[in-house]
C-alpha cells in the first residue's frame, strides 16, 4: 500500500488495443505501422540459375534456326546450279537436235543437187550462172527454144536448192588443186597428173563436197594425180 494510506487502482494488464478489442474477438492480424505487405512487394527476380538455362535455351534456339537456314540455302544453291545446268544442257540439246535435223535433210537433198548439176552440164548450162554457153552477159532472146527454156527452169530450180542449204549454214567446197585429204575426199580414180603436178593433188572434182558447221556431210568425189 502507498505511504499516504490510499490504495490506488491497478493498470489492467495488456495494450491499449487490446482494451478497445472487444472480448472474445480474434487477434489483430494486420502487421506494425511502417511493415509492407506481400502485395506491396515487386516481382521475384528470376535466379542466377534461371538467367543460365534461359541464356542456353536462346543460344540452342538461335544454334538450330542458323542450322535451318544454312541448310535451306544449300538446297536452294544446289536447286539453282541444277536449273542452270539443265538449261544449258536442254540448250546444248536442242541445237545438237537442229544441227542433225538439217544435216539430215542436206543430205537428201545432195544426190537431188548432183542430178540437176548433171543435167544443166549435160544441156550445156553453168550451175553456177545459170546460163548457155555462149550467153553470158547477154539479154535473152525472145524466141527460146523448149530445150533452153527447160534448162533454164532447172537451173533456178537447182539455184534455189542451194541458197535454200547456205541459208541453213550447208556449205559446198571444191578440192581442185590442194592435195588429197582423206578425211573431205573420196577419190573414185588415179591418173598422171601432167607437168608440174604432184603426186597426191586432187586434179578434177566429179562432184563437190559438202559440210555443216565444218562437219563433213558428204565427201567430194575426186581424181587424184599419181
Amino acid at each position: 500500500m502507498p505511504e499516504d494510506g490510499q490504495p490506488r487502482s491497478r493498470r489492467p494488464a495488456g495494450t491499449p488495443e487490446e482494451e478497445r478489442r472487444p472480448a472474445g474477438a480474434p487477434p489483430d492480424s494486420s502487421p506494425p505501422p511502417g511493415a509492407t505487405g506481400p502485395e506491396e512487394k515487386g516481382e521475384e527476380r528470376p535466379s542466377d540459375a534461371d538467367r543460365d538455362r534461359l541464356e542456353k535455351d536462346l543460344d540452342e534456339l538461335l544454334a538450330e534456326t542458323q542450322r535451318e537456314r544454312d541448310e535451306y540455302l544449300e538446297i536452294a544453291q544446289r536447286a539453282r546450279a541444277d536449273f542452270e545446268n539443265y538449261r544449258k544442257r536442254t540448250a546444248r540439246e536442242t541445237q545438237e537436235a537442229e544441227r542433225r535435223g538439217k544435216a539430215g535433210l542436206a543430205r537428201e537433198l545432195v544426190p537431188a543437187l548432183d542430178n540437176l548439176e548433171r543435167a544443166l552440164r549435160a544441156a550445156g548450162v553453168d550451175p553456177e550462172e545459170g546460163t548457155t554457153s555462149g550467153e553470158k552477159g547477154e539479154a535473152p532472146s525472145e524466141e527460146v527454144s523448149a530445150h533452153e527454156a527447160l534448162a533454164r527452169g532447172v537451173a533456178l530450180v537447182y539455184g534455189e536448192l542451194r541458197a535454200a542449204l547456205e541459208r541453213a549454214g550447208v556449205e559446198t567446197y571444191d578440192p581442185t588443186g590442194e592435195p588429197f585429204d582423206p578425211e573431205t575426199c573420196e577419190a573414185l580414180s588415179v591418173r598422171a597428173g601432167g607437168d608440174g603436178v604432184a603426186p597426191g593433188v586432187v586434179i578434177e572434182t566429179i562432184e563437190k563436197g559438202y559440210r555443216l558447221d565444218g562437219q563433213v556431210l558428204r565427201a567430194a568425189r575426186v581424181v587424184v594425180s599419181e
